[in-house]
């Protein structure tokens, strides 16, 4: 008899439930959003589906063999107090994610390059002209982060004609791509037009893009001043930091797809700043079916004796 799956995904709801109608026929599926699930006993069930789980939800299933992480980040998960330290946890890699990123990374580059924004305030106002324009190949995108979803989305800029450059805290060769790690971390920034932050949250990654970083952007490149673009992590960001630089000259824009904390205030500072194009934690959402598709072949492989894929080293934090 198969294990049963507790499924705690704070996604909306119907959605979670209308993919879960096909999902995981084989075994019994716990749904944490459901109230008869609240009061369950979780133990001999070995597998749990989260995204920023409840706080007690590990402590409750003494018998948990495999966590499954909702999104590609897991410091939600990590950040739980009763973790055990020595349950494998698998991050979501899928094609559905990867595209979904490399859009919205795609979409902003060209959104900063063609002068979007501007071109909007100047229809409110009916001011008709040109802007200088110049063309991606004049544009160096800075791509911090060069996992799975990072290196997709460079491929695709490269294939518009941006010049595309990358770091990583540890060197990296990619082909096709100059790479910079930790100790070259100001030479990366100083060549960099477009910054696109793609890191996992770590203790070393926390707060990393601030003040000081924006300042070592390049200043004398074809945007006339740096753009700064974030779907990783929003605790990565200092966002008072952002709307300072661009208030005081330092970036020309930003995209924020993350915050340090989410939904974001309704006073926070960054909703008024006509530079910061906002969205709310939705660059790359995952698509459930796609998940659970992905997870049913992870358990599959457990199951079979086989080596789970895409494990998260606990200790580097993704």
């Amino acid at each position: 008899m198969k294990s049963p799956v507790v499924v705690d995904l704070k996604f909306d709801p119907a959605t979670v439930r209308a993919a879960l109608k096909n999902a995981f026929r084989d075994r019994e599926v716990i749904n944490m959003a459901d109230e008869e699930s609240r009061g369950r006993d979780l133990s001999g069930i070995d597998y749990a589906i989260c995204w920023a789980p409840d706080l007690d939800l590990f402590a409750r299933m003494p018998d948990l063999k495999v966590i499954f992480s909702g999104g590609a980040g897991v410091d939600k998960i990590l950040a739980i107090p009763t973790l055990p330290k020595t349950i494998p946890i698998v991050r979501f890699v899928d094609p559905t994610l990867t595209n979904r990123m490399s859009e919205y990374v795609v979409l902003q580059c060209l959104t900063h390059l063609r002068q979007v924004a501007r071109y909007a305030a100047m229809q409110k106002n009916r001011d008709w002209r040109e802007l200088p324009q110049p063309e991606a190949a004049d544009v160096t995108v800075g791509m911090m982060g060069l996992g799975v979803l990072g290196q997709d989305a460079a491929r695709k800029l490269k294939v518009l004609g941006f010049n595309v450059i990358g770091w990583s805290r540890t060197p990296k060769a990619i082909e096709g791509m100059e790479t910079f790690d930790a100790g070259s971390l100001d030479a990366f920034l100083g060549r960099t037009d477009i910054l696109v932050g793609l890191l996992p949250l770590t203790a070393e990654t926390t707060g990393i893009y601030d003040a000081r970083l924006f300042s070592k952007l390049r200043k004398d490149g074809a945007l006339g001043k740096p753009v700064f673009i974030n779907a990783g992590r929003g605790k990565s960001q200092v966002t008072t930091d952002v709307v300072r630089a661009i208030r005081e000259g330092v970036l020309g824009g930003a995209s924020l797809d993350v915050f340090e904390e989410e939904p974001l205030p309704v006073d926070n500072e960054a909703w008024g700043v006509e530079e910061i194009i906002l969205t709310p934690h939705a660059a790359a959402a995952s698509d459930e079916r796609a998940l659970f598709r992905y997870i049913e072949q992870q358990m599959a492989r457990f199951e079979a004796g086989e080596a789970l894929q895409n494990l998260v080293d606990v200790g580097r934090g993704y």
